[in-house]
């Protein structure tokens, strides 16, 4: 029979070829008051007020279907709040990117608020320097989150005490438990849009950073409205009608068998494999490899080779 250090190992391994990063950064790998304090080889958090928690007492109701108000309908197109004359925006890709300079998120009113979900819609992701959220309460922060909708609950991430919207991804100082993640990959790359295994998947995702490296630790993106443009019609044209099933049953269950916490029973949700964006009107794929299990009414070959 094997041994259990030989379970242990092949679980780790199943586990690794997931990609779900949330369940190798959990309270196992985390000491307090190192974070807090520091030491001799790694300096404290340079906002403890951040650092996750992990309650398993801690449990939420399935979500309940909600109204959402798209705010980049109602936005001034030339962007007078968000874009006066002395701020500046370069765009980085002639498609998705744009970096912009010289305004205080946290600061605009209604008016720039829309505008800046018009043009998180045209850009897919804008990146802007030197905010002050991190320096502010969290509360301010998530009160500028929920302008744009309902703020959403990771079922088994860390989040700072009192927060549970907030999602951390963070890892402890000196903790290895990670490099799980590589033991049977030879990328740490897990392509994904957000928990699309909800009904309704978040809109927009707002991050910030506290600490990070020095070097390494990149986020990429993809643009899925280019993907499907660029695909010839008669696939444009097949893909068209045809739904998927998302999966948050795996994700929950690679948590609990790790000892991580389970904040609310996983879902399995069907989506369209094209969406169309609300603001822009463009067309979209939407599947990713890390949630999306199957195309409804294919069988398996036919499914898996259309996701690849």
């Amino acid at each position: 029979m094997p041994s259990a250090n030989t379970e242990t190992d092949t679980s780790q391994k199943k586990l690794a070829n997931t990609g779900y990063k949330e369940i190798f950064t959990g309270p196992g790998g985390f000491d307090r008051e190192i974070e807090e304090v520091g030491n001799h080889i790694y300096p404290p958090a340079s906002h403890p007020n951040y650092l996750p928690t992990w309650d398993p007492k801690q449990k939420f109701p399935p979500l309940q279907p909600f109204r959402h108000v798209e705010h980049g309908l109602d936005a001034d197109k030339n962007f007078p709040d968000l874009l006066p004359s002395d701020v500046q925006k370069e765009d980085l890709t002639p498609t998705i990117g744009s970096v912009v300079r010289g305004i205080q998120l946290s600061r605009l009113n209604n008016a720039g608020r829309d505008q800046l979900a018009l043009l998180t819609a045209q850009r897919r992701v804008l990146v802007f320097p030197d905010q002050d959220f991190a320096s502010l309460p969290i509360s301010d922060a998530t009160a500028f989150a929920a302008y744009y909708g309902r703020l959403h609950v990771m079922s088994i991430s860390g989040a700072p005490e009192g927060f549970p919207e907030i999602h951390i991804v963070h890892r402890g100082a000196g903790d290895m438990k990670v490099q799980g993640l590589l033991a049977g990959r030879t990328t740490s790359v897990t392509w994904h849009s957000d928990v699309t295994y909800e009904e309704q998947p978040p809109g927009t995702t707002i991050m910030y950073m506290l600490d990070g490296p020095q070097v390494g630790g990149d986020t990429l993106f993809s643009d899925n409205a280019e993907a499907y443009r660029r695909l010839s019609y008669p696939m444009q044209k097949r893909l068209h009608g045809l739904t998927a099933m998302h999966s948050g049953v795996e994700q929950v269950e690679s948590s609990r068998l790790m000892g991580g916490i389970v904040r609310r029973e996983p879902v399995i949700s069907e989506h369209p494999i094209v969406r169309t964006h609300p603001v822009t009107g463009e067309k979209a794929l939407f599947v990713n490899p890390q949630y999306t299990r199957y195309i409804v009414g294919l069988k398996k070959e036919e499914s898996d080779m259309l996701l690849k």
